[in-house]
């Protein structure tokens, strides 16, 4: 199995993203699982033309994108992207669309083909918190979630796809008050967790995971 890992490069004014850094600290195999690292742009448009031009360099079973949300306090598996992309802010290049399509052939919605429940399930049995997330935003995030999925529906049925968002990194947080925050080793200890679930689930497990609100 070949498994592609994407992280973005830093954006916001941060000058580090979690996403990259932990990414980049995976082993190169998981559960036999040969793992590909990729450090995308965030950037409308080029973040997932880049993920395509890989896709199409090694065919990979599975893309597994991380990226950071900064205020959450735990490992978020994301269960669906939108055709949205509505930017609250300006992307690395400048770009800033409000309430366009991500794809205009496609549909409203994807669900996430990757075992969501079982890789919350498997990450908190490691003693880590994590929880099925129900929106990963309308910025480059979710841009690339959608835009990844819309490949697999449209060029590579067999491929499963997916996202996780993370946390801040504890030095992005010194001058931020009351910001949640997870060191980089357990932020990389997760994501090795998630991707054993992925190897080990075809299927994912039936339990609770949803949100009242």
């Amino acid at each position: 199995m070949k498994i592609l890992v994407t992280g973005f490069d830093p954006f916001g004014g941060e000058s580090i993203n979690p996403a990259i850094e932990s990414v980049k600290k995976l082993p190169d195999e998981i559960k036999g699982a040969e793992i590909i690292k990729l450090e995308i742009p965030t950037v409308i448009g080029k973040s997932v033309n880049k993920i395509r031009e890989k896709i199409e360099e090694v065919n990979p079973d599975v893309v597994l994108s991380i990226g950071q949300a900064g205020g959450r306090p735990d490992i978020t598996v994301e269960r669906v992207g939108i055709n949205c992309d509505d930017c609250r802010i300006k992307d690395n290049e400048g770009n800033q669309p409000i309430d366009e399509k991500v794809a205009e052939d496609g549909p409203a919605a994807y669900f996430s083909t990757l075992p969501i429940k079982a890789m919350v399930e498997h990450i908190k049995e490691g003693k880590i918190p994590a929880s099925v997330s129900n929106t990963a935003g309308t910025f480059i995030c979710n841009h690339v979630l959608y835009g990844v999925c819309h490949i697999q529906a449209t060029k590579y049925p067999n491929m499963r796809t997916g996202f996780i968002h993370i946390p801040f990194l504890p030095e992005q947080v010194t001058d931020k008050k009351n910001m949640p925050s997870m060191a980089l080793d357990t932020i990389v200890k997760a994501l090795e967790l998630a991707i054993e679930a992925i190897v080990e689930n075809d299927t994912d497990i039936k339990v609770t995971g949803g949100k009242t609100h």
